[in-house]
């Protein structure tokens, strides 16, 4: 069967009855013994944001038979300026996907753009057919302009800077399209509270690449049901994030906009601002217009989780904040630098949670850049520290400390797991993240365990969290009002300043 022609899993089936009397439909796992899946049982997709990390996560889309990409989209026709952890490592994995080991030979820099994503897909999908060439996926530079054209889209999976994914996911779910996205749903609160009742309202399924199932924290959670650690006081949580370079103030540099490049589109929802390199790419995250910090880098893998494991969907009630400062020389004399725009290179987070239906309330600490909680009494009298990344549970009878996700969690003091019953051990895991668990809930029509309505104390406490970083105070937070209920002047935090015509 040819994957190009664009029917998607609705159409097919509102077709099917009317051409029953006239052709005989070869059944599925007729054409699946071939290799192939009819489009009846596959899964449109439209892929949004063809920067590093979707081109990343890209492979197992194209890898998977219950789906199929037919549209690409970015602001960014092509370039090679991306900043990547690796010089090679997009490149290595689309090589190894394509079976091709001389894609990008010769080439410099770091590849990105909607004309790489087009050709990713169309490569890929051209070594299933005969003739050894495919050409079935369209590339948008807008993903309003790719929703108007494109009739046959089941689903979008938004890959774009944290600024733009309110806007994209609202749009999709408006036009009765499912909604996959990265981390965070937005880095607005007011935003990610929209996002989340238009999921509950539309019935669209919809899934936040965050989440994942991790056997740790069901270990953690039955030493917590079975009291060893008792009531619940206090749960820490640490990242060496940010891996990006970081500023303090806003580049003063006039830049020219690269050619393909629509900066316009980019800003999105965000006013006017001069365009300049260190906004884009893989560091607009340490920005507060555009990302979300190290918190929302990081901290929904960790906590998203958690969250849903121990039954914590009460959103926090108030958090306050402290980041790390600096000076510069002018004139020959140091001055405070007042950083109004970006994200701290370290900083801590300290929000209080009220009761849970069966935790107590209980305060939760964040660190990142290079921030971590001193060792606990437990930890320093047999000689240890606290890891690099780590969780941290804290209770009024012991402790329990694992990595960062929980990863081989430990009760402390230790010589409580000397008497566990080594059945009741689990050994960690990685556990990646996949798309099958969100492409079989489509297909299937039920929410995923990650869904966009189970995520609003999540959204709300990393949002929170970046708000109490810039008040610089303790902020009040009434979950049920949206409201600071202390300053008046912070609320403008909770939301944003939008550019004419993309008001939410």
């Amino acid at each position: 069967m040819d994957p190009s022609p664009k029917i998607n899993r609705r159409e097919f089936l509102g077709s099917a009855a009317t051409i029953a009397a006239s052709i005989t439909i070869v059944p599925s796992h007729v054409i699946a013994g071939t290799g192939h899946i009819p489009p009846s049982d596959q899964l449109v997709v439209a892929n949004i944001g063809c920067g590093t990390q979707g081109l990343r996560e890209m492979g197992s889309l194209l890898q998977n038979p219950k789906v199929r990409i037919v549209a690409v989209c970015d602001s960014n026709k092509l370039s090679t300026d991306y900043i990547d952890w690796s010089a090679h490592g997009i490149r290595n994995d689309i090589r190894k996907v394509l079976d091709d080991p001389t894609w990008w030979e010769g080439k410099p820099g770091i590849p990105g753009g909607r004309d790489v994503g087009q050709e990713y897909v169309e490569k890929y999908y051209a070594k299933n057919k005969p003739s050894g060439k495919y050409k079935g996926c369209e590339s948008y530079e807008d993903y309003r302009e790719l929703f108007a054209k494109e009739k046959g889209i089941d689903a979008v999976k938004i890959m774009t800077p944290d600024h733009t994914h309110a806007s994209i996911a609202l749009a999709a779910m408006n036009r009765n399209m499912h909604v996959v996205t990265h981390k965070p749903i937005s880095n607005r609160l007011i935003e990610g509270r929209k996002v989340i009742e238009k999921a509950k309202e539309s019935g669209m399924i919809t899934h936040l690449l965050a989440w994942s199932d991790r056997p740790e924290y069901r270990q953690i959670k039955a030493w917590m049901d079975e009291g060893l650690i008792g009531d619940l006081q206090e749960i820490h949580n640490w990242s060496y994030r940010p891996a990006w370079q970081q500023w303090t103030k806003r580049p003063t540099e006039i830049q020219q906009v690269p050619a393909g490049f629509n900066w316009d589109l980019w800003l999105g929802p965000v006013p006017d601002m001069p365009y300049h390199k260190n906004y884009t790419h893989n560091v607009f995250r340490g920005w507060y217009e555009f990302g979300g910090g190290s918190v929302a880098d990081m901290g929904h893998y960790s906590l998203f989780p958690l969250f849903e494991t121990l039954g914590i969907n009460r959103s926090p009630i108030s958090a306050r904040a402290f980041g790390t400062t600096s000076r510069e020389e002018i004139d020959q004399v140091y001055q405070w630098v007042k950083n109004e725009v970006a994200f701290p290179a370290s900083c801590t987070i300290k929000w209080k949670f009220p009761e849970q239906e069966k935790l107590p309330a209980f305060e939760l600490f964040w660190y990142d850049g290079g921030m971590k909680p001193f060792a606990c009494e437990e930890l320093d009298m047999d000689g240890k520290d606290t890891p690099e990344e780590g969780l941290l549970l804290v209770g009024t009878k012991g402790k329990i400390i694992g990595g960062f996700r929980g990863e081989n969690p430990v009760l402390l003091p230790e010589s409580k797991m000397a008497i566990r019953p080594e059945s009741e051990k689990i050994n960690s895991r990685e556990v990646e993240r996949n798309t099958d668990q969100w492409v079989d809930a489509m297909l299937e029509g039920r929410q995923t365990s990650g869904s966009f309505i189970r995520a609003q104390t999540i959204t709300d406490t990393i949002n929170l969290g970046a708000v109490a970083l810039r008040a610089n105070k303790r902020i009040d937070f009434d979950p049920n009002l949206i409201k600071i209920t202390n300053d008046e002047a912070v609320n403008k935090f909770l939301t944003r300043e939008y550019r004419s015509g993309w008001e939410i």
